[in-house]
């Protein structure tokens, strides 16, 4: 049987680049090389593009600048690959498909999708829209808006939108109140997100925010329990959602330290939660991955008002993490889906779409 060749690019110009890094060795030391052969390719802070060939079990401990050579992707669809160039030689190595392990910026906002499409070479998760619309949290809280998707109350601003800040402070604190979190709209993993409880913590959270982004959305504050599901397929009927975990966090809320640096917070799958709350956040969250208009795989984020019995969108993400303490690979497994497993069904769907 003939291999499948496969490009995994991980890494990337992105705030996300070690979460990124911690992904692709899950997920490169669960692929099967008797089914693929593996091509890692390392994007560093930045930018540049290097290819490894050495042996996969030392993936997670290369020297990329020492042992790495410059190898990119070719956008002329006849060179359907990786062009690696050595001093003045360039030599065309073909790929069958790419899995982009690159969380945020430059990963799940379309850019790289869109040199797949015109490499013409398939590739796991969402295409070139679905993926800049989920990236931007902005877009995606207004088509889900007129989806009647409940979502806590909030605002979009832009940068230059911010300059006299006397009349938006005014409508913040009318339309929304504190608490409330401000969040740059394109960015992952919790970066750049503050809690504001009054006026000065606000200025501050909304500076922290421009610092990752243009444009920012503030919410209100929600009181609920943090509810995620995973979703897997290909848009169609046969796309199916997991089963919904929960995040506990060990701080105010859930942001990049409390994920990846506080051992005391957790994450529980299969939540215990009422089977109605599931299968409502369940059916929401295929609803919201087939609207956007996604494919392969995605994480939709909740809360639950567990007083008002109400069930909120927070948001989606297109290409989760795959850490160890990551939800999405976490709930497939409670499924009975390993994560070999789950990235072979990815690469078929994306064979597929081809």
């Amino acid at each position: 049987m003939n291999k499948i060749t496969v490009a995994v690019l991980f890494g990337g110009r992105s705030p996300e680049h070690e979460v990124s890094k911690a992904s692709a060795a899950t997920i490169i030391s669960n692929m099967s090389e008797e089914l693929y052969h593996i091509i890692p390719v390392y994007i560093t802070r930045e930018g540049k593009w290097l290819m490894y060939d050495g042996s996969i079990d030392n993936i997670r401990n290369v020297q990329w600048e020492k042992y790495g050579t410059v190898a990119v992707i070719s956008p002329d669809s006849e060179h359907k690959g990786l062009l690696r160039i050595v001093g003045d030689k360039v030599k065309r190595i073909p790929i069958d498909v790419a899995v982009p392990i690159l969380h945020g910026a430059n990963g799940e906002d379309g850019t790289i999708q869109g040199l797949f499409e015109l490499a013409g070479i398939p590739y796991v998760g969402c295409g070139v829209l679905s993926s800049a619309v989920c990236m931007d949290k902005a877009i995606s809280k207004t088509i889900c808006e007129h989806l009647g998707i409940r979502q806590t109350p909030y605002l979009t601003y832009k940068q230059h939108e911010l300059v006299d800040t006397t009349e938006v402070f005014k409508k913040i604190k009318s339309k929304l109140g504190y608490p409330c979190f401000v969040k740059p709209a394109n960015a992952g993993s919790t970066i750049g997100i503050s809690k504001a409880t009054n006026k000065k913590e606000l200025e501050a959270a909304i500076e922290a925010a421009l610092l990752h982004d243009n444009k920012i959305i503030i919410e209100k504050a929600v009181v609920g329990r943090e509810l995620e599901c995973a979703v897997l397929g290909d848009g169609t009927d046969t796309t199916e959602a997991s089963c919904v975990g929960e995040i506990i966090s060990a701080g105010d809320f859930y942001d990049f330290d409390s994920k990846y640096n506080n051992k005391e917070s957790k994450t529980i799958a299969p939540a215990e939660i009422p089977d109605e709350v599931s299968d409502e956040i369940r059916n929401m969250s295929i609803k919201i991955f087939k609207s956007l208009d996604c494919k392969g795989l995605s994480r939709v984020d909740f809360f639950w008002d567990e007083a008002a019995n109400k069930v909120i969108f927070n948001e989606i993400n297109t290409f989760p993490g795959f850490t160890s303490i990551s939800m999405y690979p976490m709930l497939w497994s409670e499924m009975g889906v390993a994560i070999g497993d789950l990235i072979d069904r990815l690469i078929k769907i994306a064979l597929k779409a081809e």
